[in-house]
């Protein structure tokens, strides 16, 4: 079974928290003057949107590229709605913007990357989040 890993510590000098994957890094933070945020990175809600996105966007190419066709552009916009205390997610809609080079329609395209993000087919059926005190640091 395939495991992603990623890791975050504080950031020195701040309350943010800095992100890794291999080369990749972002920075989290809340909104500036938030409970001792400093507005230095995203917001957890604005990541969940980014990673419902952005693996939708990824999937889109994966796609294109099995079948065999170029995209010539491609616009996401995700809008996250949320409620309660502790506020969580429930629920979410994208926009998609796609314009494939040969003039084509795409959305037997958008169709199948919809169907088949992990990111958005993981949401709907939730996972577990174990969390454990880890030593050292």
């Amino acid at each position: 079974m395939p495991v992603v890993s990623v890791s975050l510590m504080n950031l020195p000098g701040t309350e943010a928290a800095l992100g890794w994957a291999g080369s990749h890094c972002i920075i989290a933070d809340r909104p500036e003057g938030k409970a001792g945020g400093m507005g230095l990175g995203f917001n957890g809600a604005q990541l969940l949107a980014l990673a419902i996105g952005g693996c939708f966007c990824n999937d889109l190419r994966y796609i294109a590229h099995r079948r065999g066709v170029a995209i010539a552009s491609v616009a996401v916009k995700v809008h996250l709605a949320m409620e309660g205390d502790p506020l969580i997610a429930t629920g979410a809609e994208m926009v998609v913007q796609c314009t494939m080079e040969d003039g084509s329609d795409p959305q037997s395209l958008i169709d199948e990357a919809r169907d088949s993000s992990m990111v958005g087919c993981s949401l709907p059926r939730g996972i577990p989040v174990a969390v454990s005190v880890g030593q050292g640091g």
